[in-house]
């Protein structure tokens, strides 16, 4: 990779990246309140289910589909890793704009997200055994990683709530606002990430696309229809099915081609971060009709 670029990657991931999260995220805040959280806490079940679905189906679903779809040792090794990462705060902010249950959905990406930080280590070095043929060492730093997922997403959505409570009016103000901004930040970053990897796209998605759409498309429609089964509300069942389905893509990448130095493992995981914005975009035009069609009945 040429200098120049990885001065724009590293640009784009790690500093963009965070701060227009870290900005959806403060505007999330302004549309929770305390409550929401409490609600969590009184329906175990969806939480149960929502855990369950993504840290015990999704790396099953991932297993299978390695074994039914042809490719070399190092992309399945690279798309077990996406399967066994948590939900990212994408995750969040496609349930927030699907108009899903969003304090369900952060609850469900801070819990994942410290599980994995042991998951990840002991399923990860097994998936590398099997299609490697040797083992390794994945570790996740895990006070840097609860770090990281404190700073992106607890905080700004702690401040949102605070400011929420404290002043509503303008609160309410701001709201609309940094929707829209989710909205603009969301469809550049997809934008520039697009545009860097322009070169490479076609042939990452034949050698991998079609496992990635069939990973997303599965484990999305999975979280829906398991909620569904269970008998969880709509906006239960749209959260699970996204958090399910969209997973954290950059830690993919840092895992894949950070700790284990394989730029060929990562190719899965930047197919994935790039398609997983699609099955987005249809999950939020699919959550506002449902809650149209709800509002009226």
């Amino acid at each position: 990779m040429h200098p120049k670029l990885i001065m724009e990657a590293s640009l784009l991931t790690k500093v963009m990246l965070p701060i227009a999260l870290a900005i959806i995220m403060l505007g999330m805040g302004l549309s929770l309140a305390p409550e929401d959280f409490q609600r969590v806490r009184k329906y175990p079940k969806a939480v149960s289910i929502g855990l369950i679905s993504q840290l015990i189906f999704l790396p099953i679903i991932g297993f299978v589909i390695t074994k039914v779809v042809p490719m070399q040792p190092t992309m399945a090794m690279g798309l077990m890793i996406v399967a066994l990462c948590p939900g990212g705060a994408s995750s969040n902010i496609f349930t927030f704009l699907a108009q899903g249950d969003v304090a369900l959905s952060v609850t469900l990406t801070a819990f994942s997200s410290v599980i994995t930080v042991f998951t990840i280590p002991l399923l990860g070095n097994l998936a590398y055994q099997h299609y490697i043929g040797e083992t390794a060492a994945i570790t996740l730093p895990i006070g840097a990683t609860i770090g990281q997922i404190f700073l992106m997403t607890l905080l700004p959505i702690g401040l949102g709530m605070g400011m929420g409570q404290l002043f509503p009016e303008i609160a309410r103000r701001l709201e609309k606002l940094t929707n829209r901004l989710a909205v603009g930040l969301l469809a550049l970053i997809i934008l520039m990430l697009i545009i860097r990897e322009w070169n490479s796209i076609p042939e990452f998605i034949l050698q991998v696309g079609v496992a990635v759409v069939l990973l997303n498309v599965i484990s999305i429609l999975a979280g829906f229809y398991i909620s569904k089964v269970f008998k969880l509300n709509p906006p239960q069942q749209i959260c699970i099915a996204i958090e399910v389905g969209i997973q954290n893509g950059t830690l993919a990448i840092a895992i894949t081609a950070g700790l284990l130095n394989n730029p060929d493992m990562a190719v899965p995981a930047a197919v994935y971060s790039l398609f997983m914005y699609v099955t987005g975009f249809i999950a939020i035009s699919y959550g506002k009709k449902l809650a149209t069609t709800n509002s009226i009945h």
